[in-house]
């Protein structure tokens, strides 16, 4: 009989969580005992998993007795606090949170990428960025090719990236501007409803967000290139679920469109959509709920040397979070 784990999901009842407890069904992952954690106000509640009822504990310091794998994604202030103490009591944690993805002990893992970086783990594993990691599955198999130099991108990322929240603020912007009401601003800055805000994090001192900067910082870390360069904006979209990325990318040997068509082909956990001439490209509508990233539009970059240029989507509750946690438990 192979071997059965003790998993436990803290924010089980956040958007990313309920993700994760299914990708834990339905790749079957050996779970022996399934322990749901959140904040208080959630305790109580119950989530199905294999047909069965779990109820949801409030997370607290003696939470982990007993846990062999913990997936976090609670947010960063949780993840400081109740990180070391999963992994004191034995557990190795798996962190979708910002606050370990830059520690130099801390492996920053996209299993198809840098698989072989779980091995360097202390107890803390980071999943990164949603939209780097987006980015990276579509951007890897060209560097394998062809080595990338820089890069130049704009997400259009969906707003269930900031939570369950902002998923029904659009959802109540729009309902109340077709009843011709004034709509609600809570979440984000601005109406997000028929409109785009090129603001995704908090702004920094070289004029980018946070957000942006991850690309370049997340994506040295994760590709092992510390001298990759990215100039990214990011920008929310009123889409309900996945991200999009325009990417222009430069690299160091000389490019064609059909070998770096077969090399992303060949690559784990991607596809190419890529018809122009059928109006086939990948779209957020078509890749929400799908595990795999798509990638299209490719073609020669007509303002660089060595230059491609193409458009990436995938679901950011999946690749970009749930489903990349349970490929490193896998790993793991």
């Amino acid at each position: 009989m192979s071997r059965q784990y003790h998993v436990a999901i803290v924010g089980a009842t956040g958007a990313v969580g309920v993700e994760m407890l299914d990708v834990l069904e339905r790749r079957k992952f050996p779970v022996s005992k399934l322990t749901l954690l959140a904040s208080p106000r959630s305790a109580g509640r119950t989530l199905k998993f294999r047909g069965e009822d779990v109820p949801v504990q409030a997370l607290g310091p003696d939470s982990f007795a007993g846990v062999e794998i913990a997936l976090f994604s609670a947010g960063g202030g949780i993840s400081k606090e109740y990180a070391p103490l999963a992994v004191k009591a034995g557990a190795v944690v798996i962190d979708n949170s910002s606050a370990f993805r830059m520690d130099d002990d801390v492996p920053l893992v996209v299993p198809e990428i840098n698989g072989a970086d779980v091995k360097n783990h202390g107890g803390i594993i980071a999943n990164p960025n949603c939209t780097t990691a987006i980015t990276l599955m579509g951007l890897y198999p060209l560097h394998k090719k062809f080595r990338v130099k820089r890069v130049f991108a704009t997400s259009y990322q969906a707003v269930s990236g900031a939570g369950a929240q902002a998923l029904e603020e659009l959802r109540a912007q729009v309902s109340a501007i077709e009843a011709g009401a004034k709509p609600e601003v809570k979440v984000f800055a601005h109406q997000i409803a028929f409109n785009v805000i090129p603001q995704v994090d908090v702004f920094v001192d070289n004029g980018y967000t946070k957000e942006e900067m991850k690309m370049q910082g997340e994506g040295r870390r994760i590709m092992h290139l510390p001298m990759l360069r990215a100039s990214v904006t990011c920008v929310r979209v009123p889409v309900y679920r996945a991200h999009s990325i325009a990417v222009s990318a430069e690299f160091e040997r000389p490019v064609n469109v059909a070998e770096a068509r077969q090399a992303i082909e060949a690559f784990p956990g991607v596809r190419v959509v890529d018809v122009p001439a059928e109006k086939k490209y990948p779209m957020p509508l078509h890749v929400a709920g799908k595990d795999d990233c798509e990638v299209g539009r490719l073609r020669l970059d007509c303002a660089m040397d060595n230059g491609l240029a193409f458009w990436v989507c995938g679901d950011q509750l999946l690749k970009g979070a749930a489903l990349n946690a349970v490929q490193i438990a896998e790993l793991v």
